[in-house]
């Protein structure tokens, strides 16, 4: 087998990638959002994805707070592969602190406020802001950084040989 068939055959496979990091962001970092919800670290309900389809009092229930979990995972999937499909190429941390910024912006700052999904920031308290903020900064961060180490560098890729 040369070289370039044995890098396509070691080239990692973006959807199952994008699939399996978006689900570990939305677990991870929505598990979190629901621990700064329950101590009051933020007032937004950990079901605000849904907000403009479920009744506000059944977001407020265990179920709800399920139901806003898997939508977490579902949009850090969604997330996930727009970047990866985009940005993979991008090294360092930097890119995904700007990446989930940006999704921080669009919620909090453009669509929540407009589709009814979040209040406008500045109806916020800025405990809950702040707190929303780094978690978007965190979760930008583990999708950017991982799709960096993933598709950047570029020593695991080498034969095996070639390194000593």
């Amino acid at each position: 087998m040369n070289q370039q068939q044995n890098r396509r055959k070691q080239s990692t496979n973006i959807w199952f990638f994008s699939l399996q990091i978006g689900f570990f962001a939305g677990l991870i970092w929505g598990g979190v959002k629901g621990v700064f919800y329950y101590m009051r670290f933020t007032s937004v309900l950990p079901g605000y994805l849904v907000e403009p389809f479920f009744k506000h009092q059944f977001l407020q229930t265990q179920w709800g707070y399920y139901v806003g979990w898997l939508f977490f995972i579902l949009f850090s999937i969604i997330a996930t592969l727009i970047y990866t499909l985009i940005f993979r190429k991008l090294k360092g941390p930097l890119p995904g602190l700007v990446y989930g910024v940006f999704w921080w912006f669009v919620i909090f700052m453009a669509l929540g406020p407009l589709c009814g999904m979040t209040q406008p920031i500045q109806k916020l308290s800025f405990n809950t802001g702040f707190s929303e903020f780094c978690l978007f900064l965190l979760w930008g961060l583990f999708i950017g950084y991982t799709a960096a180490q993933e598709y950047t560098n570029e020593r695991v890729r080498e034969p095996e040989g070639a390194l000593q």
